[in-house]
């Protein structure tokens, strides 16, 4: 990157950190508890207890990278307030402690920074332009950077996903510049740091299979199996058994290692979280719901047998099935592998470099989003972001996006949900809902437009959606009878959406053609 471009990312990044300095005084959600207690466990009790501590609801149940992570910041944490490292401490929130907790979230975000610096080398010169703000470098800064998703699921709402995502892009970025082994370990630590990448290893695995330890293709593009390193494979494995070892080696150790994995894998939560993501699991119970009144209306269904979850839920983590069959862990996975294997196929049978692993690791995020088991409402993120990098690249990538960040980043308005946020929330969005459309309209100005009337509709009509669940709702009667209404129809709408996205993105990926002479590469 020049040196007028390391202007204008030193102002982008100040300027978005600047921001994150403005939000410290938001709302913040249970997860601000949720991380205070981890401090407070890792700082205060050995090793062998930290997956075993149940003072608060709120135990530790993220892999053992991350615990390290929580135990290095609660010894600076004790310099601003030690009564937050009290286990017993529940809900401590000093101001002190606030600002502890969201200052640790903004520095960490460097390494996010970086990240995106280094996404925005690898595709700086792909596509020329006068202006500044039309060149791909510029736009694809800005819509990570100052993706309204992650400014407010983890300044707001309050996590740690952005150093997370740093360690996600970098590894993406390693892997697209054929730095393997170093991509290869990033997404191995990734792993140790947060297990909910684990549904994007698939594309690390294939692409690192065909590209790295099968060195060379034949001329018609298919794979020269004679070229396969063993070599290659033992470095990888090597990377992938060290960092496993010093991650979960003490747990192994101690006899650990099972209830570590029963804390990182509670199937008992239920198929859906406390409000469902808007994915399939979102229609298939919205479908059940409207089944069961209806079988209720043509006296087919006793009102006495309903679970009352089913008809009042919404809310709840359990979710009884009335009339459509109970859904259970091991069917989710089976769906989830099901819509994953084209993908994988694909990265195999077709490969397209850097962009096809893309494709195939976007893919995968959105396959598992939509058939997980307890799927999270802002995992989202983890399909938009590396999204970002295939939409400056081409206009048909960059339509699906500007339909998936704009239904994905709606379906987070739940997660803040107090009345002061409300026009913070509304702002940031149009400001970046603009800026998305506006600067890949420009950069793809002599294509075809990048949304068709029915994606533009849809779109609009997210308008009416929030003006209902936020002002018009409130104000009736159904908000004491029917409470759970605004959070099935903005889960139900977005899901549509974000299925369209899946649905088109594996349209584009299944029926595109390998130029010969890319084969040939």
């Amino acid at each position: 990157m020049a040196a007028g471009g390391r202007t204008w990312f030193r102002a982008l990044a100040l300027g978005v950190s600047f921001l994150k300095c403005l939000l410290i005084p938001a709302y913040y959600s249970t997860d601000f508890e949720v991380h205070r207690n981890w401090l407070a466990i890792t700082h205060n009790l050995p090793l062998s207890q930290w997956y075993y501590e149940a003072t608060s609801e709120w135990t530790l149940d993220y892999p053992p990278f991350f615990a390290w992570f929580e135990y290095a910041l609660s010894h600076v944490a004790k310099y601003f307030d030690p009564k937050m490292l009290v286990i017993e401490n529940l809900n401590y929130t000093s101001r002190a402690t606030i600002f502890f907790q969201r200052f640790s979230v903004i520095f960490t975000d460097i390494l996010f920074i970086y990240a995106v610096r280094e996404c925005c080398r690898w595709v700086n010169g792909k596509r020329a332009a006068k202006d500044i703000l039309e060149k791909p470098t510029f736009i694809l800064a800005v819509l990570l950077l100052w993706n309204f998703g992650l400014l407010i699921v983890d300044h707001i709402h309050f996590q740690y996903n952005g150093f997370l995502f740093g360690l996600m892009l970098l590894s993406v970025v390693r892997l697209c510049q054929k730095r393997y082994l170093e991509g290869a370990f990033l997404f191995a630590v990734l792993l140790h740091f947060k297990h909910i990448y684990v549904y994007v290893a698939p594309a690390y695995g294939i692409y690192l299979l065909r590209s790295y330890c099968f060195t060379a293709n034949n001329a018609d593009g298919s794979l020269k199996w004679r070229s396969f390193s063993l070599l290659h494979v033992t470095l990888l494995g090597l990377i992938v058994c060290l960092v496993s070892a010093l991650s979960l080696g003490p747990f192994i150790v101690l006899g650990q290692l099972p209830q570590v994995i029963s804390r990182l894998f509670p199937f008992k939560r239920g198929l859906c979280h406390a409000y469902w993501a808007p994915n399939f699991w979102a229609l298939y119970n919205a479908m059940d719901k409207a089944l069961t009144i209806f079988g209720v209306k043509c006296n087919l269904l006793d009102p006495a047998k309903i679970p009352q979850a089913s008809m009042t839920g919404g809310l709840v983590q359990e979710f009884q099935h009335t009339v459509l069959p109970s859904v259970t862990p091991l069917a989710t996975l089976i769906c989830t592998f099901i819509s994953i294997l084209p993908s994988v196929f694909c990265l195999w049978f077709k490969p397209q470099g850097p962009r096809g692993f893309l494709q195939c690791l976007v893919l995968c995020a959105l396959s598992s989003f939509l058939f997980g088991w307890h799927v999270h409402e802002k995992a989202i993120l983890l399909a938009i972001l590396p999204l970002s990098l295939l939409s400056v690249q081409r206009g048909k990538d960059a339509g699906i996006y500007l339909v998936l960040a704009t239904t994905g980043h709606f379906s987070l308005f739940p997660l803040l949900f107090t009345p002061s946020e409300l026009p913070i929330k509304i702002l940031l969005m149009l400001l970046f809902t603009v800026y998305s459309f506006s600067s890949l309209k420009s950069l793809f100005r002599r294509e075809r437009p990048l949304l068709n009337w029915l994606e533009t509709i849809y779109l609009i009509q997210l308008v009416p959606l929030e003006i209902f669940c936020e002002i018009i709702f409130p104000l009736t009667s159904w908000k004491q009878h029917f409470p759970f209404v605004p959070l099935l129809l903005t889960s139900v709408y977005c899901a549509l959406g974000i299925t369209y996205a899946w649905l088109k993105l594996y349209v584009s990926v299944l029926t595109e053609r390998v130029p010969v002479r890319q084969k040939a590469e």
